[in-house]
């Protein structure tokens, strides 16, 4: 049993695959595990069958509380060349409580560590990204102390990803995954540098699930109190 209150890397069925579970599951789901709060993240449009621009500029209309949870809403942005461009404009990304920058193959193909590293860092400087997402992707190698570096100066989260360590992820062989994620979090303790951890649930049956993520916490001595995921307050004053 963990102390977590919330989770902000989800997704319904309006990101177009794996789930045809709407807002109203995930929330219900929210409220079962005893979160405070939940972010919702949908899939940029570079994502085929994924939401279209006017999804993300009307989520200003979304209540704030549902069922007694405090929501945010984002959107999981895509990584589209290795200068860091992004397939939502800056006007749409303003409007939203935050983002999230990730490579998917349909979208960006793999490239050296150089490029990959490049790409990140450049996504980091928009004022918008707040979290890198699995960033673990054996498929995108990077240079992790220069991405911690990057996300320190840039003031962006970097993400440990349940579903990337999960027995069903597909982000690369099981032990190589989780080597790029003890990297991660042995830089982050050193530099006494937050991490989040995150679900990436597609559908209600993940949400607040963080078990991998968690294991992996206590296998590297990480820090309980550099995982952001224990206070509301915690996190949104992170990003203020």
């Amino acid at each position: 049993m963990n102390n977590f209150v919330l989770d902000i890397h989800t997704h319904s069925i309006a990101s177009g695959h794996y789930t045809t579970d709407t807002v109203t599951d995930l929330v219900k789901s929210a409220v079962k595990n005893n979160l405070k709060l939940l972010g919702i993240c949908e899939h940029g449009p570079a994502i085929p069958h994924s939401c279209g621009v006017n999804y993300f500029r009307n989520l200003r209309f979304a209540p704030e509380k549902r069922l007694g949870i405090q929501m945010l809403y984002g959107a999981e942005v895509n990584i589209l060349d290795y200068e860091g461009r992004l397939d939502l404009s800056n006007e749409i990304m303003k409007g939203l409580h935050y983002c999230i920058a990730g490579m998917h193959l349909p979208c960006l193909k793999p490239g050296t560590k150089e490029e990959n590293t490049r790409a990140y860092i450049q996504a980091m400087k928009n004022p918008s990204i707040k979290v890198i997402a699995h960033p673990d992707d054996v498929k995108y190698p990077v240079d992790y102390k220069q991405l911690t570096e990057a996300a320190i100066e840039n003031h962006v989260l970097l993400e440990i990803n349940n579903s990337s360590l999960s027995p069903e992820g597909y982000r690369g062989e099981k032990e190589a995954v989780k080597a790029n994620d003890l990297y991660l979090l042995e830089l982050c303790k050193n530099y006494k540098y937050p991490v989040l951890l995150s679900s990436d649930s597609h559908g209600h049956a993940a949400i607040g699930d963080f078990r991998y993520a968690l294991e992996l916490v206590q296998e590297a001595d990480f820090p309980m109190e550099l995982v952001i995921n224990g206070s509301v307050e915690k996190l949104l004053d992170f990003w203020k």
